[in-house]
């Protein structure tokens, strides 16, 4: 296999550890802030959840990614790191800022910014962005009316029940956040596989688009990685800045999340388990009680998620400029 398809992989796989570090706080958050479950319990719990994912889920994301969105004969080696170096730079800087922004609009917005310059406009394939583009952008509100619909639903039929069904909504979210595990690296984890796919058929290495089992396997191994560590600074955000979440916000968040995530993964559509668990988050809250919600912390996350597109773009562009040695 030639050194620059090598290197590509890596960065690939850098940016799927990222992407599990970056994530994991989505996951986790519900489950410590409602102190369900212990951090290092909940976090190696979830890890293991996401390796398993692409195998028992399939791999429909990564195929959207890899094949559907751009024209692997139309683009280069080149093209793919500056989209990955762009993708992983603003994970990076939204970690350190503690913003939980999309890893998956950052993938999205790289691949256009570097193919926009590469090759122009005819290498993307505008079915394929679409079919991504809506996935991304009617997740969060379906998410937001999914956690707002189920908690009202778990408040209807518990109204009767004494305050010892906390212990229910607890020990439930070990069973909830390991399903929603399963879902983030059955949607998030595929894109990596994608990428790398695509990188192979770019550079000849195998003729068709066909996902070979290591690099399902890798790509799990980096997220699962990434998971284990975790992003605290954003699990603080998650878990404390939108409202106080108790067991019963943590179990619905799960349900409702792992609902919407595991929907998309089937068909194919990749979503952002950032934006599915944050805006279930805030549904959650407002079926309780609408001012409970910090509403100008979900101003600046929205505007975070409408940013990442057209800054990944522009730094994958600059990328790809700075990029002119790599081997084609």
């Amino acid at each position: 296999m030639p050194e620059s398809v090598i290197f590509l992989i890596i960065l690939a796989l850098i940016f799927n550890f990222l992407n599990g570090f970056h994530d994991s706080s989505n996951i986790v958050a519900p489950m410590i802030s409602s102190r369900a479950v212990k951090p290092q319990t909940a976090l190696g719990l979830i890890a293991l959840a996401e390796f398993v994912g692409p195998f028992v889920f399939g791999i429909a994301v990564a195929k959207t990614i890899g094949d559907e969105l751009v024209t692997a004969n139309l683009i280069t080696l080149t093209v793919i790191a500056a989209a990955l170096l762009a993708a992983i730079a603003w994970n990076v800087l939204t970690w350190y800022l503690g913003i939980p922004s999309s890893s998956s609009h950052a993938l999205v917005g790289g691949l256009i910014g570097a193919v926009a310059v590469h090759v122009g406009i005819p290498a993307i394939r505008f079915d394929g962005l679409e079919k991504t583009l809506i996935a991304l952008f009617i997740s969060p509100p379906i998410g937001l009316l999914a956690g707002y619909l189920l908690t009202k639903l778990i408040y209807f039929l518990a109204r009767r029940a004494t305050p010892s069904i906390n212990w229910f909504f607890k020990r439930s979210q070990i069973i909830t956040g390991v399903v929603l595990g399963l879902s983030h690296g059955a949607n998030d984890g595929q894109k990596t596989m994608g990428i790398i796919t695509l990188a192979l058929v770019t550079s000849r290495v195998i003729d068709n688009f066909a996902v070979p089992t290591w690099v399902v396997l890798v790509s799990s191994i980096a997220l699962a990685l990434g998971t284990a560590i975790g992003g605290w600074r954003l699990i603080r955000t998650l878990g404390g800045k939108f409202y106080k979440i108790r067991p019963v916000h943590g179990f619905a968040t799960q349900v409702a999340s792992s609902a919407v995530i595991l929907g998309a993964s089937f068909l194919g559509g990749p979503v952002s388990t950032t934006q599915v668990v944050s805006s279930t988050i805030l549904g959650v809250g407002s079926a309780q009680r609408i001012n409970m919600v910090r509403w100008s912390v979900a101003g600046e996350i929205v505007v975070a998620w409408l940013l990442t597109i057209p800054a990944t773009a522009l730094l994958a562009a600059i990328f790809k400029f700075a990029l002119n040695g790599f081997p084609k």
